[in-house]
């Protein structure tokens, strides 16, 4: 019986039309639940939703959790041990317990909970176990992590010597450095908001070098991921003829 529910409950092959059914009903209970969160008012039709898909989130939580022994192929007491640890138990119990507090008002420690309410938005990472699409990308990243990190540790450089440069070039228009550093990450991304900018000819020319070699950096961690997208596809639908 417990083998049967993993089957189900567990990312749906093609050929198990039950999981799969099951994976579309918690992606569309994610994105009811969701959907409050949005609206700043909180009316009586929202709290009933979110009832509901705390309900259905505690009871697929429990399923997970009674058959985590297929989930790490060890029939043994460490499995159900281990698993309140992995990423994904994590996720799923953050994105109940706040819920939980909302009306369990008899107890003290989940009031506590209310203040981190908005950690509910995090019940939209419970996708990434029902979609497809987004295991490929998450197995993109994993597998790019290296040149990934080299990029992200160029770019964090590059804003730290700008925004050294920027606030000794003009330090009128820079309050702090961490001012220089926000307008270094704006200028690297080439968003440009305005609302901090040098103005002598010098600090000019600074963000004009700064921005161009902004678009080359932020180029290439999206070729890094293309290329390794692809290559998740191709190795799909080698899979699947």
């Amino acid at each position: 019986m417990r083998k049967k529910i993993y089957d189900i409950i567990e990312v749906s092959s093609e050929k198990n039309l039950v999981s799969k059914l099951y994976d579309i009903f918690m992606i569309i209970t994610i994105v009811a639940s969701l959907i409050p969160l949005a609206f700043k008012t909180d009316y009586l039709l929202f709290r009933i939703v979110d009832k509901v898909c705390v309900s259905i989130f505690i009871i697929d939580y429990f399923l997970r959790f009674i058959t985590a022994d297929f989930k790490y192929d060890n029939h043994n007491a460490l499995s159900f041990i281990r698993y309140p640890f992995s990423f994904m138990a994590i996720i799923d119990l953050i994105s109940i317990f706040p819920s939980i507090s909302a009306f369990n008002k008899g107890f003290r420690i989940l009031r506590l909970m209310r203040m981190i309410r908005a950690l509910r938005v995090l019940r939209v990472f419970k996708a990434a176990r029902y979609s497809k699409s987004i295991q490929i990308i998450a197995s993109v990243f994993k597998k790019s992590k290296a040149p990934l990190a080299a990029v992200g540790s160029l770019a964090i450089v590059y804003i730290l010597v700008s925004a050294l440069i920027i606030i000794n070039v003009e330090p009128d228009s820079f309050n702090n450095y961490f001012d220089a550093v926000y307008w270094a990450t704006v200028s690297l991304t080439t968003m440009g908001y305005g609302d901090i900018y040098p103005v002598t000819t010098i600090g000019r020319i600074v963000t004009m070098f700064s921005s161009v070699f902004g678009i080359a950096i932020v180029a290439l961690p999206s070729g890094i991921i293309t290329a390794g997208y692809m290559s998740e596809i191709e190795k799909e639908n080698i899979n699947n003829e």
